[in-house]
């Protein structure tokens, strides 16, 4: 079933989004098992939809949550489970079926089957009011609810903007599970800086971070890891991983383990020989210099937009003479910040005013594939009520801790029975 359901948090949930609605029917469907014969399947078969872990915390394939709203009176929720198969068990595992453990173990007064859905869409149906559904790719392809649509006498309208203008503001559980999403990803950085040296290959390094979020409880990672030397340092999302590293490279490293459906996404750029050269510091420090100042002038009403001003004009003025005959603002091709949570681009206003329990990147960054030369520095940073909390300050970024904990007897890289 996977991890233990908070259902107090879970309960509050589904309270304020029935309070928002007003008189209205929610369903929402869990995602589905992916096939193991024809999908190409990178880590486990299944990931639950954001919208019913949300509102359920329940890591269980087709199922169903049916929500009654109610101006005035007493709301109703109804989860649906698939009933227990003892042969399919065999092989996938025990499932929560309906039964009153799942009453327990959820926090969902009534569990039925899930053969039971259309009696209660019916029923739900009969209300004469809006019904809303997460209108999303988990919504793709179920017959129950190709019916609903293909219903005149239906009002159906789309879920997710509601749902996701809940999810913006992270509650106390959300900020618990990114913590340690984050924790676990600056370990893994620290890891990789005590291990790292010339010869290693990009999938080595990845190995090594991705060993150290298993090691420590992540559940997998929240997005293909990025590990690229040398040249591949100045291709934003590269995820191939496959150069092995040369003396004197950069290498940036952008990672996130994700927990309990809650990804971090932290960047760092090492130097794989231990040390940085005059340029490569330079560089870094105008990155660290413009990444600091982001995140001084984070407080609540400041937008993302003005952070990414912020950001260009702290690059622009000091450049120096840089990347002349321009600035090296010239190099900073991306945005410098997203929302963060159940996504790694997670919901969110696109320009709107911060607010306390909102949680953002902050990645700068400089990128100059003319000298193979890239560099970006990003952390989590959490909105409070006097300002904020950088959430990643667990990874290193100054220099001089970077070099130090680099510093160590060289070590040949030694791979028996491999021709290189």
């Amino acid at each position: 079933m996977g991890r233990p359901i908070d259902t107090a948090v879970t309960a509050a949930r589904r309270a304020r989004l029935m309070e928002r609605l007003g008189d209205a029917v929610v369903l929402v469907p869990a995602a589905r098992s992916r096939n193991l014969e024809t999908d190409y399947l990178q880590d486990n078969d299944f990931r639950q939809s954001n919208t019913f872990f949300y509102l359920t915390q329940l890591e269980q394939p087709s199922a169903w949550l049916v929500l009654s709203a109610h101006a005035a009176g007493a709301d109703t929720a109804v989860l649906l489970l698939p009933d227990r198969n003892a042969q399919q068990e065999r092989w996938t595992g025990p499932k929560l079926g309906p039964s009153d453990l799942a009453v327990r173990l959820t926090g969902v007064p009534t569990v039925l089957s899930a053969a039971k859905l259309d009696s209660v869409l019916g029923a739900a149906k009969a209300r004469r009011v809006p019904v809303y559904v997460p209108l999303d790719r988990y919504a793709q392809g179920l017959a129950a609810l190709d019916r609903l649509r293909a219903d005149t006498s239906v009002t159906v309208r789309s879920l997710r903007p509601v749902v996701d203008s809940l999810r913006v503001v992270k509650d106390a559980a959300e900020l618990a599970a990114l913590r340690r999403a984050i924790d676990i990803t600056a370990a893994g950085h620290r890891e990789v800086i005590q291990r790292l040296r010339p010869g290693m290959f990009e999938y080595e390094i990845e190995a090594i971070l991705e060993g150290t979020f298993r090691s420590l409880g992540a559940d997998r990672v929240g997005f293909p890891s990025i590990v690229g030397s040398g040249p591949n340092s100045t291709v934003l999302h590269y995820d191939v991983n496959r150069r092995r590293t040369n003396p004197g490279d950069l290498v940036v490293v952008d990672i996130g383990a994700e927990y309990a459906q809650y990804t971090a996404d932290v960047t760092r750029t090492y130097p794989v020989s231990g040390t940085f050269t005059p340029r490569q510091r330079a560089i870094y420090e105008l990155v660290l210099g413009t990444n600091q100042a982001v995140i001084d002038s984070v407080r609540p009403g400041i937008t993302l937009g003005r952070l990414g001003q912020i950001a260009r004009e702290y690059m622009r003025t000091h450049s120096g003479d840089l990347c002349a005959p321009q600035t090296c603002e010239v190099y900073l091709i991306h945005g410098i910040a997203h929302h963060l949570g159940m996504d790694v681009h997670d919901v969110g206003p696109g320009n709107a005013p911060l607010v306390p329990g909102m949680v953002f990147t902050d990645e700068p960054g400089i990128y100059i594939p003319d000298e193979a030369l890239g560099v970006r520095i990003e952390d989590d940073v959490l909105v409070t009520p006097t300002g904020h909390e950088v959430l990643s300050a667990g990874a290193p970024k100054s220099v001089a801790e970077i070099e130090r904990m680099m510093r160590r007897p060289a070590a040949p890289v030694r791979r028996p029975g491999r021709e290189e």
